[in-house]
């Protein structure tokens, strides 16, 4: 269940009226959405999500704005309007609507009561069903097409990479991505609750009719411990030494409708400063901001929002904490918009970016989805120079580019495709599974020229084993491609760490799972040689099926065949939005495999 900040500012052409339902609204909206951490694919020719089933409890709701009048869509905004510009008191008129949303059973009574927020938004009613319901109901182009501005300095001739030399030295880069550290994990709690995250305190105890959370993680929807984490870099402090590491977001639990501003920045700090015991002062971290480290989650206002409702609370803590390891350039950007570059090595630079500023979910961008930040200008503007400078460049985020707003995803394609011979890789997380996604020649989409590498999570949210990725890079020396070569994916088995042989194993073992040139037979992980494996996939089931296993780190929960196989291999070939809109089967799987979403 996902939660989202309602506060949206007007358009300065915008006459300033005071309608609340909108926000009201988003609340029921958000209640009837896709379980935690689903983000799927939209109907072709949207950008708000059509709303499906969820499960809370035993009770199952079906719910779609798409399947609602534009009368009753407006007579819902005009009702709470009347109620918000009747009673000043907004404490009062949110109460109502938790206890509205807890006779309504569209969740459990804390989730409801807890909940709801109303923000001023500047929206009409038509405008607000045009949203939610279609554009039958009016319009309202929220997220409007636009470009950014390329040099116009000419594409390099594009040279098609090659394997190094044998012997030639290979970098060692430690990722990290989606820890999702619950404070309140509860060994012995009910693994089975009826609120949207569980394995904690206030989940229940476990009795004999119901499996209790064991005691380093459990499959389900539940997050890990702190000692779990911090057994995790214990081993990975042990199987260095790493020339740098990647970490790409998403710190706290998902109990996204409690959280506070306070305990964000504390687990930030936690973890960070546990990352600096364990790997120790040698080894340089490059983080990116996932969509979790705000609250309410998805809330990253662009930096003309200033004030209480600015990010700087989170930014500047970011900065204070990563100030070892970043130069004061870096933590100026990160203070600014969360995002930032740095060379690594003579010929290598990274680009951090914060991909909150592309998210559908993201509801700030109602007021401005143009670059916000104007961040893909400011990429434009490293990648020009690093191309100038002969520099390679490796670029990080948290939310993959494909599942982005659809311009912001188009923009940064027509980026890569151009900078095509200095990106030599793209490193994101957010899914908590193992995938990629693939980046074609704008032309003809059939050269491959990019990938995005999608790590699989530390947290075993949903129904996983906790998981790192490790990469082999092109190393450091002169005419290096900076490309990666391989990767593996180790993992806490933990079926074996907590039952060994009747009580959890005190040291429990990481173990590899695969790497990526054994299981699917590849001399490299060059474009081509990803492009080559979905071509072996889609043929040979075989194969499918190792990936499919590998996908969920080694816990498969069900099978992937028909429409769920056709639908992931669209998806690794999808690396912009408009394009995954396309996969028409994509549509009405009941087993999207993007529901491990986060």
């Amino acid at each position: 269940m996902r939660v989202y900040h309602c506060s949206v500012a007007h358009h300065a052409s915008r006459m300033k009226r005071p309608v609340f339902g909108v926000c009201a609204v988003f609340t029921v909206w958000i209640l009837f959405s896709a379980p935690s951490g689903s983000s799927y694919p939209l109907e072709v020719g949207t950008e708000s999500a059509k709303l499906s089933f969820v499960e809370v409890g035993q009770l199952q709701l079906g719910f779609s704005w798409r399947n609602m009048s534009c009368a009753v869509c407006e007579a819902i905004f005009a009702t709470v309007d009347i109620a918000l510009l009747s009673d000043s008191n907004m404490e009062r008129v949110a109460h109502a609507l938790g206890e509205a949303c807890v006779r309504l059973h569209l969740a459990e009574p804390q989730v409801c009561r807890e909940i709801t927020a109303l923000q001023e938004s500047f929206l009409w009613p038509s405008e607000a069903c045009a949203l939610l319901v279609g554009p039958t109901c009016g319009h309202f182009d929220i997220y409007a097409h636009w470009n950014v501005s390329l040099p116009r300095v000419p594409k390099p001739p594009v040279k098609p990479p090659t394997p190094p030399k044998p012997g030639s030295p290979q970098s060692r880069i430690l990722f990290l991505t989606d820890i999702h550290w619950d404070a309140q994990y509860a060994e012995g709690s009910l693994v089975d609750c009826k609120m949207p995250l569980c394995c904690r305190n206030d989940s229940g105890r476990a009795n004999w009719k119901h499996t209790g959370a064991g005691y380093w993680g459990t499959y389900g929807e539940c997050d890990l411990p702190l000692r779990t984490v911090e057994n995790l870099l214990q081993n990975v402090a042990k199987s260095g030494p790493w020339d740098w590491v990647y970490w790409t977001g998403d710190i706290p639990a998902h109990n996204v409708w409690s959280q506070t501003r306070a305990q964000q920045l504390n687990e930030l700090v936690t973890i960070t400063r546990l990352i600096h015991k364990h790997l120790g002062p040698n080894v340089t971290v490059y983080p990116a901001v996932g969509n979790h480290e705000s609250t309410p989650v998805n809330s990253f206002p662009p930096p003309f929002v200033h004030g209480n409702r600015s990010s700087h609370w989170l930014y500047d803590t970011m900065a204070e904490e990563w100030a070892s390891w970043l130069p004061e350039g870096a933590l100026e950007t990160i203070r600014h918009g969360g995002f930032y570059t740095v060379e690594v090595q003579r010929g290598l630079r990274v680009v951090s970016l914060n991909m909150n500023f592309c998210a559908r979910e993201n509801y700030w961008l109602m007021v401005n989805s143009t670059d916000p930040a104007d961040q893909l200008q400011w990429l434009i503007r490293i990648l020009q120079e690093s191309e100038n400078k002969g520099e390679k460049v490796h670029i990080i985020g948290h939310i993959p580019p494909g599942l982005c707003l659809s311009s912001w995803s188009w923009n940064y394609y027509h980026i890569v495709n151009r900078y095509e011979s200095t990106i030599t890789g793209q490193f994101f997380g957010h899914t908590h599974v193992d995938e990629f996604q693939m980046f074609y020649d704008e032309d003809t989409l059939t050269r491959p020229l990019s990938v995005a590498f999608i790590a699989p999570s530390v947290t075993t949210y949903v129904n996983l084993n906790p998981g790192y990725r490790v990469y082999y890079m092109d190393g450091n020396y002169p005419g290096s491609s900076w490309m990666v070569l391989d990767h593996e994916t180790f993992i806490l088995n933990l079926t074996l760490a907590n039952n060994l042989p009747s009580k959890p194993d005190p040291n429990p073992s990481w173990t590899l799972l695969y790497r990526a040139s054994k299981a699917y037979g590849l001399s490299t992980l060059f474009p081509s040689d990803m492009d080559a494996l979905i071509k072996v996939m889609k043929n040979d089931d075989r194969v499918f099926q190792r990936f499919w296993y590998l996908f969920h780190k080694g816990h498969v929960s069900k099978p992937c065949t028909d429409t769920c196989k056709t639908s992931l291999i669209c998806f690794l070939h999808s690396g912009r939005y408009d394009l995954l809109t396309h996969c028409e089967v994509l549509h009405g799987d009941k087993h999207s495999v993007r529901k491990t979403m986060c």
